[in-house]
């Protein structure tokens, strides 16, 4: 392998930026922030800065993998340089500029997004970034920190930009298993029966004659490291690792245990921490999303047995400790297509427990992890939702409350769903665990209410049942959002609550 400089045109990030005109659809590499695209998106930030000071427009339409890191989502935003955005986005900037309607955005199942793009669905892909340790002479690309949908915007772009950063080792095509799926009717089964089954190659390929040149760098990823799990993670990591240990001593779990996938974020991490500690639960296996700090840590332990995933989305102290310790971590770490790890017969098959988190859950199971109020976004579905739907155990978590008791995170109805009441198994909140399975939907509101809730709302939540109109599901629509409605108007979902309190009645 060479690293491309000898093939290809050499371009500064100005030169590649430049041939990237005003309404053009580009796709950047990069998945939960690893793997990103840098030098080329920053030199567009500048270039859409300078465009507008002349009074000229200058957008694009932007796809990545997953979240694209701050040199898409901050820079690029804050230069007014993106009008539209899929399929996940995570950055304030961003946000509130899609909050505006002056992006765009398509919130989309990240396994979708692949098909959907080769199908047309999104228009021409005009031009590819994709960061890469090396290219080939026959069009060979070994990408690095995450793979996400980057072999599938080289085989689609009609042009290409491969930087190669390298900051990055030379060995992480070890970890790599890239195979695209053709489009239907010519799909087959995937053939993954363990999640360290590889079925690929260790690269992605691309037409050499689409890639107008190649931009050196020399940088790490910008990804923060994890926060430890405060108080409520703490209790909720409690209730998933009891439940787990209780469904594998009454033989609903093998012993040697499934594989587990885990959202992004703290509160993933806190619960996949407990796990590791807890002595009674076995070494296990992942078939997840993203590699976190967490999961090296419980590697290193050999109480995660090798894992699943499509990005090495950790901190930079631990992706060097990867990298000096590749002959550990090489044979128990795949990086797939996001197509292939979240692939809903694959999580199936294996028999996947899905660990996820919400912004808030109703009262029969309907649960919400992407928008506030029913109306503004956080961040986006991301692959929550194929995993709940498709795993043999989905289970949920959130805190009860928020924001010293202003908010319950437990609702009559959600104003936005994302997985509904017939993929959610199990809920958690640091209150208790509520077993939903082959509940009705008045079981399922009675147990949510006393396992999960806050006990400052019970009695609310409680009536609102009470006074409901009897149905199947009962409701009353003059006061399903009535929570909503008063924190948005007094500050507090119950304006009355004596929020002095809350903590002596967790």
């Amino acid at each position: 392998m060479i690293n491309g400089s000898s093939i290809l045109p050499k371009l500064s990030p100005a030169e590649a930026a430049a041939q990237i005109r005003h309404g053009m659809t580009v796709a950047f590499s990069g998945f939960a922030q690893a793997g990103a695209a840098k030098a080329v998106p920053r030199a567009i930030a500048a270039m859409a800065r300078e465009k507008h000071e002349k009074g000229e427009s200058y957008k694009l339409r932007v796809l990545s993998g997953a979240s694209a890191g701050p040199f898409v989502d901050v820079e690029m935003a804050e230069a007014e340089a993106i009008c539209w955005r899929a399929p996940y986005m995570s950055s304030h900037s961003l946000r509130r500029q899609i909050n505006r309607q002056e992006v765009e955005y398509l919130d989309m199942h990240l396994s979708h997004a692949p098909q959907t793009l080769g199908a047309g669905f999104f228009g021409k892909l005009d031009y590819a970034v994709v960061e890469a340790t090396g290219i080939t002479r026959d069009g060979r690309v070994y990408l690095t920190s995450s793979v996400g949908s980057s072999p599938t915007f080289l085989k689609y772009a009609d042009r290409v930009i491969i930087e190669i950063n390298e900051y990055h080792s030379k060995r992480l095509p070890e970890l790599s298993d890239i195979t695209l799926l053709p489009l239907p009717p010519r799909q087959t089964p995937i053939p993954i029966h363990d999640p360290l089954t590889r079925v690929g190659y260790p690269y992605a390929v691309v037409d050499p004659r689409k890639v107008v040149g190649i931009v050196e760098t020399e940088e790490p990823d910008k990804i923060d490291p994890p926060t430890p799990p405060d108080r409520n993670a703490q209790k909720i990591a409690e209730h998933v690792v009891q439940f787990l240990f209780g469904e594998m001593i009454r033989g609903n779990i093998p012993r040697e245990f499934l594989p587990i996938q885990s959202g992004v974020g703290n509160l993933a991490n806190g619960v996949m921490g407990a796990l590791g500690r807890n002595p009674y639960i076995p070494p296990f296996k992942m078939y997840t999303v993203a590699v976190q700090d967490s999961l090296v840590d419980l590697m290193e332990q050999e109480k995660l047995l090798g894992m699943s995933a499509t990005s090495l989305s950790v901190s930079p102290a631990t992706l060097k400790r990867i990298y000096e310790n590749m002959d550990f971590f090489a044979p128990r770490i795949v990086l797939r297509p996001q197509e292939i790890s979240n692939d809903a017969g694959v999580v199936r098959r294996l028999g996947v427990i899905a660990i996820n988190a919400a912004v808030e859950v109703d009262i029969y199971g309907n649960v919400n992890s992407s928008h506030v109020y029913g109306t503004d976004i956080i961040n986006g579905i991301g692959g929550s939702g194929e995993f709940t739907r498709n795993s043999f155990l989905s289970i949920i978590m959130c805190p009860s409350i928020g924001r010293g008791g202003r908010i319950s995170s437990v609702v009559p109805m959600c104003p936005h769903i994302d997985s509904n009441e017939h993929s959610v198994q199990i809920l958690v909140t640091e209150q208790g665990l509520a077993d939903l399975r082959g509940l009705g939907p008045m079981q399922r509101a009675k147990r949510i209410i006393n396992n999960c809730a806050h006990p400052a709302y019970r009695d609310y939540l409680q009536g609102y049942i009470r006074d409901a109109r009897v149905g199947h599901i009962r409701h009353d629509l003059r006061k399903a959002f009535q929570l909503h409605r008063n924190l948005m108007e007094h500050g507090s979902m119950l304006p009355d609550l004596n929020l002095s309190e809350i903590h002596e009645i967790r």
